[in-house]
């Protein structure tokens, strides 16, 4: 265990780590509206601002966490910040739709190498017990507050300045994270030997997640026995079966390590992921975002500001009530009640109107659907991290981003195939759309609290705050005959 005052640096690099890349997500949405103005993007292809930065994102998250394990967590995170940086400048300086989704894209590169590194930090830093537990729960309050605050600062800087504007703000945050960075980390993780890094891995899973995105959202403008829609559909399944022909017989170094999946909770906690990540994250901030806009003919600033309650209640529930409930109460109980309550939240907002007012409209299902969500964060993170040896800390942390980043990219494509065709309406058309959205969202958080029961059954404190028995030891145990099977 390291020190005190050095752990805390690490557990304040890590957060801030987090915090600008999910800050990231949530900042471009409600800039949305003004770049598909002052770009003239078209409006089928606006959500590709937000679908290529969580494609690029997710697809290679897997390759991001084992390269810190391969190569050192000091350099690989340092590389992924600087590119980070790098692709934001140049996304906030494009002058063509085109150039600003490629930028989107090489961000979400950087932040694919950036966050497994956040959550290895965490993990590594602090064995499992009471410590870790709160060492997460405030690496997931802060995750939460970044995805949450990123609308607030969005609208205020796109009313204000300009939705360049909202790309440039990680200059002035990312250079000082790099300087800290550099002076904090070590590089003593980095081994010996230099094995194979699996890029036949990273690339087809990088497409299969692509196409398989693409071809849902192209089925909300072809049938789905066109061939625009057929094709990235049968090409992404295809290569995603050749990801685990290439895992299973190939890689010397595979980025999801075997015996991995069989872990307890990693396998079904991943489920959870993705389920929780298409009902909360990216969908929710995009059509509420449009919402607010399209049909309460809000203004940037007065929309971002609408996302102040998600961000002030996931933060308090986050930080505070949920790390509590966890000396009581078995992880997977907190993820099915927090998944319900989130779930009668969306529906809650699925009835907004164009003549709703902000407290029955925007603030009353905000507060149903962030507790809910606060809930759920925390013992679903603890559930898949736990029983990981260092070795696989971070394979195991990508895999946790990818199921998040790509359920929050295909939930929004799947849930935009409930809405309209995307074309500019009246308030209360669009509403139906949206409304079918938000009810869709329900029906996935439904979905993640049913399958809780299949996770494993362990608090991960006790009420003397020390170690919880039984489980959590099986489940360290299970974690260290998978290493020594190797």
């Amino acid at each position: 265990m390291r020190g005190g005052s050095t752990a805390t640096s690490t557990l304040a690099l890590a957060c801030a780590a987090q915090f600008i890349v999910l800050f990231d997500v949530s900042v471009i949405t409600v800039a949305l509206p003004s770049m598909q103005r002052d770009l003239g993007f078209a409006p089928a292809d606006l959500q590709w601002v937000v679908s290529a930065y969580a494609l690029a994102f997710a697809g290679l998250l897997l390759l991001g966490g084992r390269l810190g394990d391969l190569y050192g967590h000091r350099r690989v995170f340092l590389i992924g910040l600087a590119l980070f940086v790098v692709a934001g400048t140049a996304g906030g300086l494009a002058p063509t739709p085109a150039l600003l989704i490629a930028a989107r894209a090489a961000k979400g590169v950087g932040a694919a190498v950036l966050a497994p590194l956040a959550l290895t930090m965490v993990t590594t830093t602090f064995p499992e017990g009471p410590r870790r537990t709160r060492a997460l729960a405030v690496w997931t309050a802060v995750s939460l507050a970044g995805g949450a605050s990123g609308n607030l600062f969005g609208g205020l800087l796109t009313e204000y300045l300009s939705w360049r504007s909202v790309l440039l703000i990680n200059v002035p945050i990312g250079i000082p994270l790099l300087l800290l960075g550099a002076r904090l980390l070590t590089g003593r993780t980095a081994p010996a030997r230099r094995p194979r890094l699996d890029l036949p891995g990273a690339v087809l899973a990088t497409a299969g997640l692509t196409l398989v995105t693409l071809g849902i959202a192209q089925a909300r403008v072809h049938a789905w026995t066109d061939p625009a829609t057929a094709l990235p559909l049968a090409g992404g399944v295809t290569a995603l079966a050749a990801f685990v022909a290439v895992e299973k017989w190939y890689a010397a170094q595979p980025l999801v390590p075997a015996g991995l999946l069989r872990l307890p909770g990693v396998g079904w906690g991943n489920v959870g992921m993705v389920l929780a990540g298409a009902g909360f994250h990216i969908p929710v901030w995009y059509f509420l975002t449009l919402t607010m806009q399209g049909v309460l003919h809000y203004s940037a600033a007065r929309t971002g500001l609408g996302f102040l309650p998600h961000t002030v209640v996931m933060l308090l529930v986050g930080l505070f009530l949920t790390p509590w409930l966890m000396r009581y109460v078995q992880a997977r109980v907190l993820i099915a009640c927090g998944a319900l309550v989130a779930a009668a939240g969306f529906l809650w907002q699925s009835g907004i109107s164009p003549d709703s007012g902000y407290l029955d409209g925007i603030l009353g299902p905000a507060v149903v659907i962030s507790f809910g969500g606060g809930l759920v964060s925390t013992p679903l993170t603890l559930t898949v991290t736990s029983g990981v040896g260092s070795a696989e800390a971070g394979a195991a942390s990508g895999l946790v981003n990818t199921s998040r980043q790509f359920g929050g990219a295909f939930g929004l494509a799947v849930l935009l195939t409930l809405t309209a065709s995307g074309a500019p309406g009246p308030p209360a058309a669009l509403m139906e759309g949206y409304g079918n959205a938000f009810r869709g969202m329900a029906l996935v958080l439904v979905a993640l609290a049913a399958i809780t029961p299949l996770l494993p059954a362990h608090r991960h404190l006790t009420r003397r705050g020390q170690d919880a028995p039984a489980a959590d030891t099986e489940v360290r145990a299970a974690g260290e005959r998978q290493k020594s099977a190797k």
